[in-house]
């Protein structure tokens, strides 16, 4: 017999008991489905035989559980399309970026996409559903499975394993179609109950719940702007043919990279000077108002619009709107009991409108300073009176919100998103999602200027996250411009300043399962030298050695 510890109880399992019938036995106590579980703190899969352990179960309210319902899916969905279009005639499916909760998918091959087509794949991935299909794993030879995608002309999947050390690698099928997938899945398709698919543009969206209501597909909000940017940032990439991770590994291997990195800091500078035409072009604009989500590059990226909207002549004053915090004692706290520094409510709005006011009707404010270690504002003499080609640039999290300059007109106004909108995949079917990316300059970044640990950063990182959904992402259409922060070449930069961090994590820590995913996401990649980014590289913000007062 084995004994169990689920929370207070422990229990007796004979030998060969799985982990998906002790998962029924507790079932009943859970709302959502249990599709993973926590074997002494690392995961597992249902299949797998229980062992002596302490026990916890994961849901599709955590975030491992969403991660393999999705990677499941998406398998769900590749599935029902290849049977219903028919494997010779598909040419590739690429699962390429998230849009709304849902990643849009674009099929290429001899068929039409059409409404039709798209209700028989969903019809079809429902009969699966229905049939309840075990999602198989066998473990294969890396060369094997080289020659395998080569023949499912997956050629993607086939240059990314031409990289891989390890010598096996974990196939996952259903009913036969194989493919590759970073991370674990759930036991069958009857756990994959939840999905649409809408036909957008030129491909579809495979829309799936989220962790917030599990139990119901998220409705599709289309975001046109936001769209447009990814798929713009996705035909640059496929035309210097880095759309995916062995794109990338193969240019580093053939001594490009010097070149890339400045092929694509060149792209960004090029983008920097259009968004500062464009607001030297509204000679109404005064204020210049820049959000964007945690480790977007917001810093280096205000500084060097200044920079191309001096070189068109106006004079840029950067004003960060922390500055306008209230003190520290009149912060709203939330659910927990901490300061909720990121609510639209830590800022004085009445005093920030009264003083943009004042400068747009031509009249001299002293602006604020706000003393973090005091937790009080301040004023130190800072006077400042707008002429004809003075203009403000104004950064922070609520830029975007109409509630926080309510009192200027909006011609005023020039609103900028910028994100780390990663276009790079691992392949043609493993996303790499763009949080990771902020996740991982944020990392380098705290421990480099703050001395905070990354298991620390880690902690943080979902109170972070809700941050943004409430008062970022919500306003990201309103931009009048979006920038992408993200450099194709990053992540192969990051890895040599994120491993050490992530090593450290304790292994008997909440966050080393987090700590491990990262670590065997970043193993994809080949490392290289951070040596020849430029000096004023948003990169620099994160990494160090930048020639701007970030």
């Amino acid at each position: 017999m084995v004994h169990v510890t689920i929370g207070a109880e422990t229990r007796e399992y004979p030998e060969g008991t799985t982990w998906l019938q002790v998962a029924q036995d507790y079932q009943h106590l859970y709302k959502e489905d249990i599709l993973l579980v926590r074997v002494n703190g690392k995961l597992q899969e249902l299949h797998k035989h229980v062992k002596e352990c302490e026990l916890k179960f994961v849901t599709l309210r955590d975030k491992p559980g969403m991660s393999a319902y999705q990677r499941s899916a998406t398998l769900l969905m590749l599935k029902a399309f290849y049977s219903v279009v028919g494997a010779e005639k598909v040419e590739k499916v690429t699962v390429d970026f998230s849009v709304g909760k849902g990643f849009f998918v674009e099929p290429k091959g001899d068929f039409i996409l059409d409404q039709d087509l798209l209700d028989k794949v969903e019809e079809r991935m429902r009969e699966y559903v229905d049939r309840k299909i075990p999602i198989m794993k066998r473990n294969i030879s890396t060369d094997d499975a080289v020659e395998l995608f080569h023949r499912h002309k997956m050629y993607d999947k086939e240059r990314l394993f031409r990289y891989r050390r390890v010598s096996r690698v974990n196939i996952y099928s259903i009913d036969g179609f194989e493919d590759y997938n970073y991370g674990y899945m759930v036991q069958n398709t009857g756990y994959l109950r939840w999905f649409r698919l809408v036909l957008y543009h030129y491909g579809f969206v495979l829309l799936l719940p989220a962790r917030a209501n599990p139990g119901q597909v998220a409705e599709f909000l289309p975001q046109e702007k936001l769209f447009a940017t990814l798929s713009e940032s996705s035909e640059w990439g496929r035309r210097m043919d880095l759309e995916n991770v062995g794109g990338l590994n193969d240019c580093i291997s053939h001594g490009g990279m010097s070149h890339l990195i400045l092929i694509q800091e060149a792209l960004q500078e090029k983008k920097i000077a259009e968004i500062a035409a464009s607001i030297a072009a509204r000679r109404d604009a005064k204020f210049v108002m820049i959000a964007g989500p945690s480790s977007s590059g917001k810093t280096t990226f205000s500084h060097r619009l200044s920079v191309q909207l001096e070189a068109l002549g106006l004079k840029p004053h950067p004003i960060a709107v922390d500055n306008y915090f209230v003190n520290r004692v009149d912060s709203p706290r939330d659910e927990d009991g901490n300061y909720n520094y990121e609510a639209l409510e830590c800022i004085d709005v009445e005093q920030f409108n009264t003083d943009m006011k004042a400068l747009l009707a031509g009249e001299q404010v002293e602006l604020p300073y706000y003393n973090f270690k005091k937790g009080i504002r301040e004023y130190k003499g800072n006077y400042l009176k707008l002429g004809p080609e003075d203009i403000l640039v104004i950064e922070g999290i609520h830029c975007l919100n109409d509630r926080l300059s309510y009192a200027l007109p909006k011609e005023s106004k020039f609103r900028i998103y910028i994100s780390a909108l990663t276009q790079l995949n691992i392949d043609e079917h493993n996303r790499i999602p763009t949080t990771d990316g902020r996740l991982l300059r944020r990392m380098i970044r705290d421990a480099r200027t703050r001395g905070s640990s990354a298991q620390e950063t880690i902690r943080m990182w979902p109170s972070v996250r809700r941050g943004e959904e409430d008062n970022i992402f919500p306003y990201q259409e309103e931009a009048d411009a979006m920038f992408n922060s993200a450099l194709i070449y990053e992540l192969a930069v990051l890895k040599q300043y994120a491993e050490p961090l992530l090593f450290g994590i304790p292994k008997d820590s909440e966050e080393y399962m987090e700590a491990k995913r990262l670590l065997k996401f970043l193993d994809y990649f080949i490392g290289v030298s951070s040596e020849d980014i430029p000096k004023n590289s948003i990169l620099r913000e994160f990494i160090g050695g930048s020639c701007l007062n970030v």
